[in-house]
């Protein structure tokens, strides 16, 4: 790999290096099992002193390739792969979280996350305060407990779509020698830079904008190897874990300490690994990446603008609209502001539910951001487990419409949205 290569080059080049003879294209491991040459190599294997495959629960050579190339995309140290997104997030902070302790995420985020926050890692013992995040950096600071071990937030939020403010949960990270983990599925490494705006762990849905087809569930972690963990916070990373005789990740892996023990203690006990197929599907989508982001940007764009001028739509939310009172934020930190907003129409929830059962190229689907135009109801539907405060709270009103646009022709898309809302 070339580091100086473009991320569009990365998303083509990275991950798999075939030797002489080899497969050109990555090849599909479905294999649970490793053949060894002797016991005292697997030995090393287990005892986490060679690099090597194991268990496909801990690692896979496709998986892997797939990995390389998501940490070559977001220009971290290294990655690992999940089962879904939820893995992610959850791996993501209780690899430096555990009972006792307590983080801070943006209020602003994707209702199954707000769901794992507020209710899964309260049983496991962790407390999480969700933020406003317009909220001052004075605000912020009252948040913050001797206890605390992270700071987490969206850099598009689903579906609120608030661009995240990473100057300030930087600084609020920094100030206190916490890592600042960034959920860059929207995003995503063409469209948002995350490390280069002060994070320190991101992670992405991958099987969103990164799998592009609506095929393969899956999540993602990627260490950028450069938070201090030896700063007297992160004992499970500085003192011995006994369930490796005594290692001492930040000993033994130096820059790539987190990722490594998320590997060996999250995805070793509770296996929520990605499957090779899946990892086949995600790295096949992301040769695209740049390509089809490129398009649903400019697709959103012009049915965003669209939408703002109907007489019978209330309210468009995207950042890339320059009435968005995101949009400067967005220009700062975003090439481009991904396909998905949100909107309403007059006449409230019930008007809504006229104009999604009317549209006949995009469908109702409990998905987003994949090549297809689609809508969905949050309130009603992927936020419904909240209560109406935690809803608003992200982002969520009762007339609210997630819209995400696809790579269709952009004419056929706003004809679509034209019939559907001349049944109101």
């Amino acid at each position: 790999m070339n580091d100086n290569w473009s991320v569009e080059t990365k998303a083509i080049q990275c991950g798999w290096e075939p030797k002489n003879g080899e497969p050109r294209v990555l090849p599909i491991c479905q294999s649970t099992t490793y053949k060894y040459d002797n016991a005292a190599q697997v030995a090393k294997w287990f005892d986490l002193e060679a690099d090597g495959h194991i268990y496909s629960r801990l690692s896979n050579p496709t998986v892997d390739a797939f990995e390389r190339k998501m940490a070559a995309l977001e220009g971290g140290i290294g990655a690992l792969a999940t089962s879904a997104g939820q893995a992610a997030s959850m791996v993501s902070v209780a690899n430096v979280c555990t009972a006792g302790q307590h983080f801070i995420a943006a209020g602003a985020l994707y209702g199954g996350t707000v769901a794992l926050f507020t209710n899964t890692f309260k049983k496991m013992g962790v407390e999480v305060t969700l933020v406003d995040p317009e909220a001052s950096i004075e605000e912020l600071r009252k948040a913050v407990r001797p206890n605390t071990r992270a700071v987490f937030g969206e850099t598009i939020s689903n579906p609120g779509m608030a661009v995240l403010d990473f100057a300030k949960f930087s600084q609020l990270a920094k100030e206190n020698g916490i890592p600042f983990i960034v959920d860059n599925t929207f995003g995503t490494p063409y469209l948002c830079r995350p490390f280069e705006h002060g994070a320190d762990i991101v992670i992405h849905s991958s099987t969103k904008y990164i799998d592009g087809h609506a095929t393969s569930v899956g999540g993602v972690i990627i260490d950028s190897g450069k938070f201090n963990w030896d700063n007297g916070k992160f004992p499970e990373l500085t003192e011995p874990d006994e369930s490796y005789h005594g290692l001492i990740y930040t000993k033994s892996f130096g820059a790539a300490a987190y990722i490594a023990k998320a590997r060996a203690q999250w995805i070793r006990d509770v296996g929520c690994y990605m499957s090779p197929m899946n990892a086949f599907l995600s790295n096949l989508g992301l040769e695209t990446l740049h390509v089809r982001m490129d398009r649903h940007c400019a697709n959103a764009l012009t049915l965003a603008e669209y939408l703002e001028k109907h007489p019978k739509v209330a309210w468009v939310n995207y950042p890339g609209l320059k009435s968005s009172k995101q949009h400067d934020r967005a220009k700062k930190y975003l090439k481009g502001c991904s396909g998905v907003m949100t909107f309403g129409v007059k006449g409230g929830r019930s008007a809504g539910e006229i104009v999604m059962d009317s549209l006949q190229l995009a469908a109702i689907v409990v998905h987003v951001a994949d090549v297809r135009t689609c809508v969905l109801h949050p309130a009603s539907m992927t936020h419904r487990q909240l209560t109406d405060a935690e809803q608003l709270a992200a982002g969520v009103t009762p007339d609210l419409i997630r819209l995400s646009v696809g790579i269709e022709n952009v004419n056929d898309i706003i004809a679509d949205f034209d019939q559907a809302l001349a049944k109101i």
